[in-house]
């Protein structure tokens, strides 16, 4: 026999099923058959929780007409608490004893804290949330976190692409590129498997500095005749100005690192002041 399940109870269930499945469709019937309720009543509690949502600022559900339609939970981010956010962020990363050589700044720390990550995913996920990609791509190592995330809050998978061939992954595509900073030629593979023809990527790494890295990865996508959505990354430099891919958005804005002053200038991109 099942249980009844009150309203306050079923509205728990629900934020919960669905908040941990961002942009995932959820039909009517789903939560009417689990909660053995009828489906004005669900109705009535997805009305509840958006509205509470909206309120709160935490996020959306938005309704999906059509044969597999339903409500699906949308991420969105509060102004005030993303400026926050990302200005903290820039005040830790500022600190000089995360000066590297060659003008980089240590990051490890920050892209392996999962609360981090996380908010940062979600962040640059609200800025692509409306081009709807069909998967996130990063190159193996350091992007990998930030990709996962965003893409766990965009509901799509995450494709990596190696500096080097795995034969565990089966044959492979590959391509030659000249990285901006040092000009070197180093090689990007990509399964023939991990990427559909005709599908939409975003491009999403941790730092971008000249780009090459980001372009090396939009002339990969190339060989499969991916259409790519945007690029994504945490923190660029301001110099060069001119970088090897034509558009990107980036959270921090790398002013500069001077190595003899033991100095790092770091500020939220224009457009996080501005959302």
């Amino acid at each position: 026999m099942l249980l009844k399940i009150k309203r306050n109870e079923r509205i728990a269930a629900m934020t919960r099923i669905m908040c941990s499945h961002p942009c995932q469709i959820f039909n009517l019937n789903q939560f009417s058959e689990l909660f053995n309720s009828g489906k004005s009543t669900i109705c009535e509690d997805i009305a509840i929780i958006r509205d509470t949502l909206l309120a709160l600022r935490l996020g959306d559900l938005e309704s999906v007409a059509g044969a597999g339609g339903g409500v699906r939970f949308v991420p969105r981010v509060d102004k005030r608490n993303t400026e926050e956010y990302i200005s903290e962020l820039c005040k830790s990363l500022s600190d000089p004893d995360r000066i590297l050589p060659g003008g980089y700044i240590y990051m490890n720390d920050i892209l392996h804290n999962p609360q981090q990550i996380y908010k940062i995913g979600e962040i640059l996920a609200s800025r692509f949330m409306d081009v709807r990609p069909d998967f996130v791509i990063t190159v193996e190592t350091k992007g990998t976190p930030v990709a996962i995330m965003t893409a766990f809050s965009l509901g799509c998978p995450v494709v990596v692409a190696g500096r080097n061939g795995n034969v565990t992954e089966g044959p492979l595509v590959s391509i030659n590129y000249v990285t901006a900073s040092s000009r070197r030629i180093q090689t990007m593979s990509l399964s023939k498997r991990a990427v559909k023809e005709g599908s939409r990527a975003l491009i999403i790494d941790d730092f971008m500095k000249g780009g090459g890295t980001a372009r090396g990865m939009a002339q990969l996508l190339k060989e499969f005749n991916v259409d790519i959505v945007g690029t994504g990354v945490v923190i660029a430099t301001r110099e060069p100005q001119v970088k090897l891919v034509s558009s990107y958005t980036s959270l921090i804005m790398l002013e500069q690192v001077d190595e003899s002053e033991r100095k790092i200038e770091l500020s939220p991109a224009d457009w996080i002041k501005s959302i």
